[in-house]
């Protein structure tokens, strides 16, 4: 009985305290409050992306991005020229923080390389994060991807040019002499549009005028720019002469000028010239006789600049057939520029048309003639040509030099007749000069050869005959000299070395080693004298620290040539052959250069040595 009761109560008891919790407990309200949702978590998200043109110095404008249809990415097209790298981004972003490769980005600050696309990471405050990729991408940039001219939209054309590409220019060359002034490019390019000087191109219908460089500019969608140069060289490059005689008569005298006229197309670099007066007849001696090719003085009737020398009336034609190179003349006239001779003869290779038929390539000189832009010597001075009496023209004047024996002296400047008073002057000044430099006393300085003569030219002139070994300059022929009455006697200008640099078969010239313009009577008789060997010595030391200048003039006219010696070399065909009086044949125009080249430095290598010993 006791332990029923005592069941009883324990569940009396727990009754209780349940409808006590029940009621909420012991005291206090009796009110509830209603259960908090859950916070939304926001999503991160970038909500624009921009490049600013106020945080990018290379913009000309601000880029705003496009998002994608399934927002993952951003994306622009940019200028072509546009450098991707160190671009700064400005973007607006919903979320705690934005990344790239876990370093924090700042909108408007942060640098980014977008060559390839980059990946932000945007992310919020409870590590949710999202990936947008970020694609910037140069535009196509505008270009000319090929230029030719088609023979059938140029009729004169014999055959389709295509050009090739180097840099941003176009090179090609028409190897016809044709009117180039209008001529029909055919082209392709990728960009929105091409112009020349701002007026539309279509190709192979717009013609332009090709004689000088043209530049081509094409432009994109996005205003991109790129200019191209065409660059055409008509036949070999060189300004072409035409010589147009009355009656299409042939020049076939040294003695009698033919009338005509003459026009120049100075290509790029000289003054083009139409139809000027002039007459004109052969020069030279064996370059006269004994050649095919035969060089020309032209007289024109008022004086003219020509080829960019100073204005004048006599040009010489000079034929260069001996020398294969076309190049020896114009080297020793480089030496002379070099020099100190006051005057040595300028000269322009061109091509040189004849009644309608190509003659070849000419070096076009200046004459060697008393003239202000020549010789100057005004009316007093003489002008005088140390040569053989064989050579001499019925109506020149000259004398004989009474100590050596050896020289006729042609007086070329100014006309006199014999036994006046010029002529006895002249006469005795060489006379006083040759007692002096062969006289007992020819060292002394008050009485010998120095009170006669310009030590500066006789040095220059000797070391630049000896350099190049001028088989004429010996005692032969065309050693010019010019003296002013109360000067000093002055050797010079150069002229006729189509024959040095070892080009001769006859005489010992043809070789690099030896002396050979040293025993010349008046120079073999100089070199006597110490001090005078001494100046030459110390003079030849400037020749030979030029001499790779020398090498670059060789090789910069020989690629002035080049297409030019290969025309001539098909009108007349002297390469590989034998052609008077070369002690060499080279199947190559290049090969003939060479050995120029060789001869030269082994020639200065050699008087190094000589004059060392000396």
């Amino acid at each position: 009985m006791i332990l029923a009761t005592t069941n009883i109560k324990n569940s009396f008891i727990l009754g209780l305290l349940f409808l006590v919790a029940a009621c909420g407990g012991g005291g206090g309200s009796s009110s509830t409050e209603p259960t908090q949702p859950p916070v939304p978590e926001i999503q991160p998200t970038i909500n624009s992306f921009t490049f600013l043109q106020s945080n990018n110095i290379s913009l000309d404008e601000d880029i705003t991005l496009e998002l994608s249809s399934n927002g993952s990415s951003y994306s622009a097209t940019v200028s072509s020229s546009l450098v991707l790298t160190d671009l700064v981004a400005s973007f607006d972003f919903t979320g705690s923080s934005v990344s790239v490769n876990g370093v924090t980005q700042q909108s408007g600050v942060t640098q980014n390389n977008f060559t390839n696309p980059v990946t932000y990471r945007v992310s919020n405050s409870q590590g949710t994060s999202r990936d947008y990729k970020i694609v910037l991408a140069n535009d196509v940039a505008p270009t000319i991807t090929s230029f030719a001219f088609a023979s059938g939209k140029n009729s004169e054309l014999n055959q389709d040019i295509n050009l090739e590409l180097d840099g941003n220019t176009f090179k090609g060359r028409v190897t016809q002499n044709i009117n180039i002034s209008e001529l029909v490019p055919s082209f392709s390019y990728t960009g929105s549009s091409i112009s020349v000087d701002g007026s539309p191109q279509e190709s192979g219908v717009t013609p332009n005028n090709f004689n000088n460089l043209v530049t081509y500019k094409v432009v994109n969608d996005f205003g991109d720019e790129k200019d191209y140069q065409i660059d055409l060289t008509k036949f070999t490059g060189l300004p072409i002469i035409n010589l147009i005689t009355d009656g299409s008569v042939q020049i076939d005298s040294k003695e009698d000028y033919v009338e005509g006229d003459v026009s120049l197309d100075g290509r790029r670099d000289f003054e083009s010239l139409t139809d000027l007066s002039m007459k004109i007849r052969g020069r030279g001696n064996s370059t006269w006789f004994i050649h095919p090719k035969k060089p020309f003085q032209m007289k024109l009737s008022d004086k003219s600049a020509f080829l960019g020398m100073p204005e004048d009336k006599k040009w010489l034609f000079l034929a260069e057939y001996s020398d294969k190179t076309m190049l020896r003349n114009t080297i020793a006239f480089e030496l002379g520029y070099m020099s100190n001779l006051d005057w040595t003869p300028a000269g322009e290779f061109a091509e040189v048309y004849l009644n309608g038929e190509y003659n070849g390539t000419y070096n076009i000189t200046q004459k060697v003639e008393e003239s202000d832009n020549r010789v100057a010597l005004g009316d007093t001075g003489y002008l005088l040509e140390l040569d053989q009496l064989d050579r001499i023209d019925p109506d020149d004047v000259y004398f004989e030099s009474t100590v050596t024996e050896r020289f006729i002296i042609n007086i070329k400047e100014p006309d006199l007749d014999y036994g006046s008073e010029e002529f006895r002057y002249i006469e005795n000044l060489i006379a006083e000069f040759e007692e002096a430099l062969f006289g007992a006393n020819f060292q002394d300085e008050n009485t010998g050869y120095k009170n006669h003569i310009s030590l500066e030219s006789f040095i220059d002139w000797y070391l630049i005959s000896e350099i190049t070994k001028n088989v004429d300059s010996r005692w032969y022929s065309s050693i010019y000299l010019n003296a002013m009455p109360g000067e000093k006697i002055k050797m010079g200008p150069l002229w006729d070395f189509d024959l040095a640099f070892g080009n001769t078969d006859y005489a010992d010239t043809q070789y690099y080693q030896g002396w050979w313009v040293r025993f010349n009577p008046w120079y073999e008789r100089l070199f006597q004298d110490p001090a005078f060997t001494q100046m030459v010595k110390d003079r030849f030391t400037y020749f030979k620290n030029n001499e790779d200048l020398i090498i670059q003039k060789i090789d910069m006219y020989a690629e002035k040539l080049k297409w030019a010696q290969a025309e001539n070399d098909q009108k007349w065909q002297t390469i590989g052959k034998y052609v008077w009086p070369n002690p060499v044949i080279y199947d190559t125009y290049q090969e003939e250069v060479d050995h120029l080249k060789n001869w030269y430095l082994a020639r200065m290598q050699w008087l190094e040595e000589a004059f060392d010993d000396l």
